[in-house]
């Protein structure tokens, strides 16, 4: 059966490196509008224009590398950071004295913000801390001597940074959460699905061998007994089962990364008619009554539901005998499709099911109602001692519409 892959992405961390892409292209144009509105604050304007040249081409040339943390190199950083290291130190020495006075921006202006943010965002709180030490030094120096400002912002962007490495470090923890807790479903699920298929097959299989065998005798019994043996510790391992290894995101730069692999259908493309997969189950015993209209349901659904109405039949004739008999309705609703498999056993006594359950004997709990719970369904079991049981197996509608959204 072919298969498909479908990846489910997700990351807080991009949308920030978008950001910081356009924060950069921002404030390089707001640092260069700056330094036009106060041109006569300018003593060397002639340095001042070739340090904005090398800003806005290193601004432009370098927005690849602030698309993710791969990009992102440390090799980078550092040379992002003497930029903006460099514009600051050269403030002093193109513009006037009242200009420092009136604590006027330096060359860079806000733009080395983005420096710092680059670190926070690639390595966190720690390497948020680690940048925003030189940049701080750095305004210091260009003042000339500490005012009520420069403190200012120095603190903050010492805090922001810090705090926006902080949060990148929380939401890639909570990524890898997320990312193992999907695994984890996607697991269970493919084990009740196994499960069920288990149930249907070989469990049914060596049940029948150990019955037979003791019915026989000799050699035979035996067999049946070492049959039994296995049947429970297979049901035994079907209702434990495993829990996988924890996958790691094969890119940290893209946040955590799910694949879940989905089964895929046969070769037929659209809705599949119900009635076809049904028929099988008539028999001298079994009546099937069926509407005179094909009755469409995605190919999935229709086998899933097809296997849960084997499934209860199995269970017909192994608890009610193999002279009961077993009829089937099947009802194509506006909004449903509901197959109900009615019998003239002698019921189910009360407490039965759930005792089953902690046997390990899941024909109920998975080969019938796990198989409607994945399709968006339902089973209702009712049973009167002495009077038979009914159960019915509710597909909505939806599934219809999925089947034929395939052939489009």
């Amino acid at each position: 059966m072919p298969k498909r892959e479908r990846v489910m992405r997700m990351s807080v961390e991009l949308p920030l490196w978008r950001a910081l892409t356009a924060y950069r292209v921002l404030t390089m144009l707001y640092a260069v509008g700056l330094f036009a509105a106060a041109y006569d604050d300018y003593d060397r304007p002639g340095i001042a224009v070739a340090y904005f040249a090398v800003l806005c081409g290193w601004t432009l040339a370098t927005l690849p590398l602030v698309q993710n943390a791969t990009a992102c190199t440390k090799r980078f950083l550092t040379a992002d950071l003497l930029v903006a290291l460099t514009g600051i130190v050269l403030t002093p020495l193109v513009v006037n004295d009242r200009h420092i006075l009136e604590s006027g921006p330096t060359l860079p202006s806000i733009w080395t913000a983005g420096s710092v943010l680059a670190f926070a965002i690639k390595g966190g709180w720690r390497w948020a801390a680690f940048a925003s030490t030189p940049v701080a030094v750095a305004n210091l120096i260009e003042r000339g001597h500490p005012t009520r400002d420069t403190v200012h912002n120095v603190i903050l962007v010492w805090v922001a940074s810090i705090a926006i490495g902080y949060v990148v470090e929380v939401a890639r923890a909570s990524e890898r959460t997320l990312a193992r807790a999907l695994e984890i479903e996607a697991a269970t699920r493919e084990r009740e699905r196994l499960a069920r298929d288990i149930h249907d097959s070989v469990l049914q299989v060596l049940a029948m061998v150990q019955r037979r065998g003791a019915v026989i005798g000799g050699e035979a019994a035996e067999l049946g007994r070492m049959a039994g043996e296995q049947e429970v510790a297979l049901r035994t391992l079907v209702s434990a089962g495993l829990v996988p290894v924890s996958r790691v995101s094969r890119d940290a730069a893209a946040g955590a990364v799910v694949v879940a692999v989905d089964e895929g259908d046969d070769e037929t493309d659209g809705p599949v008619d119900l009635r076809a997969l049904l028929a099988p189950f008539a028999a001298a015993r079994v009546s099937l009554a069926e509407p005179g209209a094909p009755v469409l349901l995605a190919p999935a659904a229709a086998r899933e539901l097809a296997a849960a109405v084997g499934a209860a039949l199995d269970n017909v004739r192994e608890h009610a005998g193999e002279r009961a008999r077993a009829w089937i309705l099947v009802e194509d609703e506006p909004d449903a499709v509901i197959v109900t498999v009615r019998d003239d056993g002698p019921g189910i006594a009360e407490g039965r099911l759930a005792q089953a359950a902690g046997e390990g004997r899941l024909g109920v709990a998975q080969s019938i109602r796990g198989r409607l719970r994945d399709l968006g369904g339902g089973a209702e079991l009712v049973s009167t001692p002495g009077q038979g049981t009914e159960v019915e197996l509710t597909v909505p509608k939806q599934q219809v519409e999925r089947g034929k959204a395939g052939t489009r």
